[in-house]
């Protein structure tokens, strides 16, 4: 028996590689932690995808707090 690597599992691998690299980037630069919010989104699409939906759930919780991270890091215009 071979291991089948197929759409869904490419696209799981790629927006959980995202997810790792823009935690691990986020200090940088308030994009990156906007980058981890859509990977976790993603990954959280992945998970759903393939009937995992503990995964997906936690995936939506993690890019909520991402957000809401972000969300902090902006700072207000000058008046």
């Amino acid at each position: 028996m071979g291991f089948q690597f197929d759409a869904l599992s490419l696209f799981g691998l790629v927006a959980v590689s995202a997810s790792l690299l823009c935690y691990t980037m986020e200090k940088r630069s308030p994009w990156w932690t906007l980058g981890f919010v859509f990977a976790n989104l993603a990954a959280a699409g992945y998970g759903f995808a393939q009937g995992a939906w503990p995964f997906g759930l936690i995936e939506v919780v993690w890019g909520g707090a991402a957000f809401w991270r972000w969300l902090g890091t902006r700072t207000p215009a000058p008046l």
